[in-house]
């Protein structure tokens, strides 16, 4: 079996669960594309077969979120996980709205402490339960929208999110407040966009068996966004290199009908890549 279910992942369970569960249903390996923190919920693809081994296609794909932001209050985990720290004021919601321009484009941006990042062979989440002093250095993520969707109670607002991978919501709440002169943090988050799967057409965990797998299974081809490439000399299934006149780029290599796998032209030649079937 190989292709991707886009599973509806709840709040309360991690990313692994989900995986691990989905393993079991089918038999075979399978990979989640792009973490959700257990307090999370939404669109989380599991790649089955060898179309696990496509993460690093998929890991810059544009992502939505809904999120939820509290002002005049943090926490150290900057969610609602960590215990409230209390120390700043409320900003209106006029205020927000033009803030949120200078949070949008390429954008310089810390990760939390309590993250999966590392420091000298650590993850950030370890460093900080230890009670060390370290930093975490600056990222470049994309933000293509930051919305601000209306007030939800008196100190929390909602947003929706436009981002690339590796963004890190939480650090937005974090840095939104801050730029207003207080303290934030994200009380709640949904994914309801990764790449080309959202959470309208998702299926929940307790849907999905052995005996309905194949009902949600997405072939794998359908899912990759490039152009398709017809097998120009049959030594490219051998790995060798052979010549191409068409654009450098990565193609979905068929022979026929077949769909074979990943091809990568460059330089007048393309060879395949990674094969999937």
């Amino acid at each position: 079996m190989t292709g991707f279910f886009n599973i509806y992942k709840e709040e309360g369970v991690s990313s692994a669960f989900v995986t691990n569960r989905v393993k079991r249903i089918c038999r075979t390996p399978c990979g989640h594309m792009g973490t959700l923190d257990p307090l999370a919920s939404g669109v989380l693809p599991v790649g089955v077969g060898n179309a696990a081994r496509l993460f690093d296609y998929f890991s810059g794909k544009t992502k939505v979120y809904r999120a939820r932001f509290r002002f005049g209050v943090t926490t150290e985990t900057l969610d609602r996980e960590g215990e409230l720290l209390f120390g700043g004021r409320v900003p209106a919601e006029e205020e927000l709205a033009e803030a949120l321009a200078g949070f949008t484009g390429e954008i310089e941006q810390i990760p939390p402490r309590y993250s999966a990042k590392s420091v000298n062979g650590k993850r950030g989440y370890e460093l900080a339960r230890s009670g060390a002093e370290f930093t975490l250095r600056p990222k470049r993520v994309r933000v293509e929208a930051f919305r601000l969707l209306g007030r939800t109670a008196p100190d929390e607002f909602a947003f929706e999110i436009v981002c690339g991978g590796g963004t890190y919501i939480r650090a937005l709440a974090r840095d939104v407040a801050a730029a207003l002169g207080t303290k934030g943090y994200m009380s709640a988050l949904e994914r309801t966009q990764s790449g080309v799967f959202t959470a309208e057409t998702a299926v929940r965990l307790d849907r999905l068996s052995a005996e309905n797998a194949e009902e949600y299974l997405i072939p794998t081809e359908s899912v990759l966004p490039f152009p398709v490439l017809e097998a120009p000399d049959p030594r490219i299934f051998n790995g060798v290199k052979v010549p191409f006149n068409g654009a450098d780029g990565l193609y979905k290599l068929y022979f026929g009908d077949i769909f074979y796998g990943l091809a990568r032209a460059e330089g007048g030649f393309v060879r395949a890549e990674k094969k999937l079937c």
